[in-house]
């Protein structure tokens, strides 16, 4: 919903015990988002589930404590990618 309200055409996705790799979350194309709210998160842990997980998408974890904002881990490495792309097309 929190994406919804920034334009994009979010949803869940089709989770069956979170084995098969599907994304948490689809609908930002080349993004591969694993959502996590939990008070206490290894967030190394989450990023390699979403790095295991992303085949060809690049890596992300969208997180939030209860009463907390959210916030979005990835490697560095992919947050460069997007921030270069952003920076070209400045």
């Amino acid at each position: 919903g929190i994406l919804r309200g920034y334009g994009y055409n979010c949803r869940r996705g089709q989770q069956y015990c979170g084995k098969n790799g599907d994304a948490d979350v689809v609908g930002l194309p080349g993004i591969h988002i694993e959502v996590k709210r939990r008070e206490k998160l290894n967030i190394y842990d989450a990023v390699d589930q979403a790095k295991r997980d992303c085949k060809d998408d690049l890596p992300a974890v969208f997180h939030r404590k209860n009463n907390c904002e959210w916030l979005v881990t990835m490697p560095l490495d992919v947050w460069i990618k997007i921030y270069r792309e952003w920076e070209t097309g400045r």
